[in-house]
């Protein structure tokens, strides 16, 4: 089959030959129809975070298609089942943190001894086909197309588990703190409950589009969202904790600050304002894949025509190029590569 591989730390993703794999127990064999690019796999890919342990690397985290194989002993897939494959497909089961018996988050790829998780310890999903672990996988609702259904896997996933996590009340003021993969679906998701929507970008060429996913405001700064009223819940869906930083003094007395992105180079910091921060009621809390039922809602959203990713789809031979746009900043919102193929 063909899939993508990295050549190496700070490598290029190429289009190459590999076996094709069989389901294992337990497993199912997805034949792949699209693949979204996050951040992530960039950051993988130059070595920030782990790059991939699986040889050889095939990335991807955002794989949907349909299951053409299932291995012994799957009683809750069948053959022709349209599924996701997400981040985390599942535990060793075995490890202190297993044994807890808690539901599959974000929290296993981080607290397990040996998570398998998609393009990172077990093969990813840019590629024709793709083994998973039958448990990790998610049914897709009908009539989400699949380049749509793809970043909802990762980036939708990330939105709405950190929109959940801030416990939203009514009348409530939601920012979302950059608009890229991750934040474009914020908006949306923040929008679709109701709640008055601030996108904050520093990005000028950004505020039309962010308008259009449905920010009722768009500001360019913490201090513009701070002038205008601030906010009762703010979503950082960057990778700045600086900028995280710099909207705290907008978030309103009992406000939540919701950290969902990656920053592995500055620590978070409170920083000093004309009110001590202990007196104010607020919290920072972090966000990660909270869960498969929060998976579900975020795709039902979508499929009710509520959300709807952006998307930039490339054909498997781009995919060099669609990963040095994501890379750069140039891809509005996501990139997807697709895999029509054969069967």
């Amino acid at each position: 089959m063909k899939a993508v591989v990295i050549t190496g730390l700070d490598g290029t993703w190429e289009v190459r030959d590999v076996p094709t794999p069989s389901p294992a127990p337990g497993q199912v064999l997805v034949r792949v129809r699209a693949c979204g690019i996050c951040h992530n796999d960039v950051l993988a890919t130059r070595g920030v975070i782990p790059f991939p342990s699986v040889d050889p690397p095939v990335p991807g985290h955002e794989a949907v298609g349909e299951i053409v194989e299932v291995g012994a002993g799957v009683r809750t897939r069948a053959v022709g089942d349209r599924v996701g494959v997400p981040w985390i497909q599942g535990g060793c089961g075995s490890c202190d943190h297993c044994r807890r018996g808690l539901p599959l988050t974000g929290q296993t790829a981080f607290l397990c001894a040996a998570p398998a998780t998609t393009g990172f310890t077990v093969p990813g999903g840019q590629s024709e086909y793709l083994v998973a672990d039958a448990a990790g996988t998610v049914p897709l609702p009908a009539g989400v197309p699949d380049e749509l259904a793809a970043p909802v896997l990762c980036a939708g996933y990330t939105a709405w588990s950190a929109l959940r996590t801030a416990e939203p009340r009514p009348h409530d003021r939601i920012a979302v703190v950059g608009i890229g993969g991750v934040g474009h679906l914020a908006v949306q998701f923040a929008h679709a409950t109701g709640a008055e929507t601030v996108a904050v970008t520093h990005s000028p060429d950004k505020h039309a589009a962010a308008r259009e996913l449905g920010a009722d405001l768009v500001v360019g700064t913490g201090a513009e969202l701070a002038a205008a009223g601030g906010a009762d819940v703010i979503l950082m869906t960057g990778n700045s904790h600086r900028a995280a930083a710099d909207t705290l003094p907008a978030l309103r007395p009992g406000g939540r600050l919701v950290l969902a992105g990656i920053d592995l180079a500055e620590p978070f910091a409170i920083p000093p304002g004309p009110l001590p921060f202990f007196a104010l009621g607020q919290r920072v809390l972090g966000a990660t894949h909270a869960g498969p039922s929060y998976l579900a809602e975020a795709l039902d959203l979508v499929a009710r025509g509520l959300v709807t990713p952006r998307v930039e789809v490339f054909d498997a031979d781009r995919v060099a190029d669609a990963v040095r746009r994501v890379a750069k900043g140039e891809v509005r919102f996501r990139a997807v590569v697709s895999y029509p193929g054969r069967g």
